[in-house]
């Protein structure tokens, strides 16, 4: 028997895929990691968001676990080295939600630009101030992608029809010049960006990718996009950027302060670049959803599926 345990509760399609081909589910959603941590040597599987950390010691205890299971793209939630020094085989499933995050991206780049929420905010109020919210046009800017991966490329797909240059840089991928964006230098970047959007995983290496330094790079004024993770970015060189001029908006799905799950923040004592950043206006955020579709939901379950019973199909 191969049992297969949900630690956070994906679209069902996955657990229907997964047992029509023999396998059995079972879920401890709200099982704390403690708990689940003195059964896991059971499983031969397990499906996760991002609800704790998959460290070296959980893993230890997971003597039959042959595969986990990421509803989503990044895997900063899991200890993939030592996962795959056990023979643990990862998958992840970004190929579910790069269409929303491409999309939203998009959202959040007309939003910023063209002051869409404020608008709202403001005409709510009885406030109709038009001149205060003259727009930005997408048309004729030079846009500076830093990932080319599947949100990267999907975001650049949904620019396509604003006539705008689309440029990519990626550290891990070479000739991949396509017809909605054109491979470059980081240098280039700097150079030439009106708009800078971040499409990486968190590691090591790009934990505050953006930073004092990297503002002081840039040739120009520039909006920033951030719909990868929060720690990309930090936010004290952001403000500063924004108090400077340098930043002249920014649409963030993400934010550093987040917590491992990405759901929940310190609420009580929120860290004062972040209070400050919800002072300036022209700064667009959004509750780490940009991946969150109806539609994501069902083909993140449908990818994982298929990258599950490819590598192990079963029937009894």
């Amino acid at each position: 028997m191969r049992k297969v345990i949900f630690i956070n509760i994906p679209h069902p399609v996955l657990q229907q895929q997964l047992e029509a081909a023999g396998y059995v589910c079972e879920h401890a959603v709200l099982e704390p990691k403690e708990v689940i941590e003195q059964r896991i040597g059971e499983y031969f599987g397990l499906v996760i968001n991002s609800r704790f950390f998959l460290d070296k010691d959980f893993l230890e205890k997971a003597t039959a676990l042959r595969f986990i299971a990421r509803v989503g793209s990044g895997m900063e939630s899991i200890d993939t080295v030592f996962a795959g020094q056990k023979g643990i085989q990862c998958f992840n499933s970004p190929e579910g939600n790069r269409d929303a995050v491409g999309e939203h991206t998009l959202g959040l780049l007309l939003g910023v630009m063209n002051h869409i929420p404020r608008s709202d905010r403001q005409v709510r109020n009885l406030q109709w101030l038009r001149e205060a919210n003259r727009g930005t046009e997408i048309k004729g800017k030079t846009i500076g992608i830093i990932g080319y991966g599947n949100m990267g490329s999907a975001f650049a797909r949904r620019l396509s029809g604003f006539e705008a240059e689309v440029i990519a840089y990626d550290k891990y991928r070479r000739a991949f010049t396509d017809q909605y964006a054109k491979e470059c230098t980081l240098e280039d970047i700097f150079n030439t960006a009106d708009i800078i959007s971040f499409h990486v995983p968190l590691t090591a290496e790009t934990h505050y990718y953006f930073d004092t330094a990297f503002i002081a790079q840039c040739k120009k004024p520039f909006w920033l996009l951030n719909a990868s993770r929060g720690k990309v970015v930090n936010t004290t060189a952001l403000v500063q950027g924004l108090k400077e001029g340098k930043i002249l908006g920014a649409g963030l799905d993400v934010l550093e302060y987040e917590d491992v799950s990405f759901d929940k923040m310190e609420l009580n004592a929120l860290p004062q670049p972040l209070k400050d950043l919800f002072e300036y206006e022209n700064v667009v955020l959004t509750p780490h959803v940009a991946g969150w579709t109806a539609e994501s939901k069902v083909k993140l379950a449908k990818v994982l599926a298929e990258k599950i019973l490819t590598a192990f199909p079963w029937n009894n």
